[in-house]
């Protein structure tokens, strides 16, 4: 029996505090219970191994997501097999989630053909890295199931910056007016880079954005991972139906630099960004599952272990790659390369010395 608690702030939750704040329930077994807090701890360890690494020198530039493990395992959790997700590059695990290798997505973020793969087989769209160009992708995608009478969701996601651009307006529109079977979910984490998000919009909320696309509008605490999961359920169910799109604003306040190439301490409120840390989401519903009585010591050790071993063996893995041949560069831009191309490789080879 699920039980959503009164919203406080506006914001839907389920996890109480443990104290004056009580918890709520949602209709999962003891079993999907663990297998979400799995999901939950393969991302968050995902991205602490993935700043280190990078520190180390072993993959690029890289988009850190914690703090946001919430938004990404609850919702992937509401759907089917058969949807499909479009992540942004804040989401670049996600496709962990439906079984994709860890090596692959580290191969992604080292600038290697290995991570690429097959969106048709594991359902997931290729990381979208220019700000919502990826969002009418999905819309289209819904629109197209929709008119070949297949039952499947599409979920975008995207940061509160996201809905500022054209993309954004465009594809909503879309899905309004098509009632395509869509999620629009916004990681509001309050920050474009360095802009608040005071300085993105006027709107009271980013889901009141959705009315003027003719859609519902639902805002919810991004921390809580099974208030994530329930509002993503009811966005499912609404779009099975053929009752068109829904906006899910999930809401937290980014506790980690944008990337690791950022410094946030010069425009961040450091006292909010600890608050945060304080009351992080995989925390969060661990001592959630301990009050049900649902997680013992050693149960969290073994899941964090289990996710340890993965990332410890995808980076072996990923770095083991033979180097990629140059010439992929020009295979792949053209599906009939000038003559000139292959002066172009001839002089990159020249370079590199390869």
């Amino acid at each position: 029996m699920s039980q959503v608690l009164p919203a406080e702030g506006g914001l839907r939750r389920v996890i109480g505090d443990g104290h004056a704040l009580p918890d709520g329930e949602i209709d999962l077994t003891p079993e999907q219970h663990l297998a979400l807090y799995r999901n939950l701890v393969l991302l968050r360890t995902y991205d602490e191994r993935s700043v280190i690494y990078h520190r180390q020198g072993r993959i690029g530039t890289y988009a850190i997501f914690w703090n946001h493990e919430a938004m990404q395992a609850g919702s992937v959790f509401a759907l089917e097999e058969r949807d499909w997700i479009f992540p942004s590059y804040r989401e670049s695990a996600i496709g962990l989630l439906r079984g994709l290798p860890v090596s692959t997505v580290l191969s992604w973020w080292r600038g290697h053909p290995a991570g690429w793969w097959n969106p048709k087989e594991w359902g997931v769209a290729s990381i979208c890295v220019p700000i919502a160009t990826h969002v009418p992708h999905a819309v289209g995608f819904a629109w197209g199931s929709q008119l070949k009478g297949e039952d499947r969701v599409a979920i975008a996601y995207f940061g509160d910056g996201a809905t500022s651009e054209g993309a954004f307006h465009e594809g909503a529109t879309f899905a309004g007016v098509l009632k395509a079977p869509v999620i629009f979910f916004c990681n509001n984490n309050q920050w474009a880079i360095s802009t608040p998000l005071s300085a993105q919009t006027a709107a009271p909320t980013l889901a009141d954005k959705g009315i003027g696309y003719g859609m519902p509008g639902v805002r919810v605490d991004g921390g809580d991972v099974l208030a994530v999961l329930d509002a993503t359920r009811e966005a499912v169910t609404r779009a099975r139906a053929g009752d068109g799109p829904t906006l899910i604003e999930a809401v937290t306040y980014r506790a980690a630099p944008h990337a690791t190439a950022d410094d946030p301490s010069i425009y961040i409120d450091e006292e909010r960004v600890q608050e945060e840390r304080d009351n992080e989401c995989v925390g969060r519903y661990e001592a959630y599952l301990r009050r049900l009585g649902l997680l013992t010591d050693a149960q969290a050790e073994d899941v964090k272990q289990e996710a340890l071993d993965l990332m410890r063996t995808g980076i072996a893995e990923a770095e083991a790659e033979p180097l990629a041949d140059p010439g992929l560069v020009f295979e792949h831009a053209l599906a009939d390369p000038p003559a000139s191309f292959a002066d172009d490789l001839a002089e990159l080879r020249r370079v590199i010395g390869a």
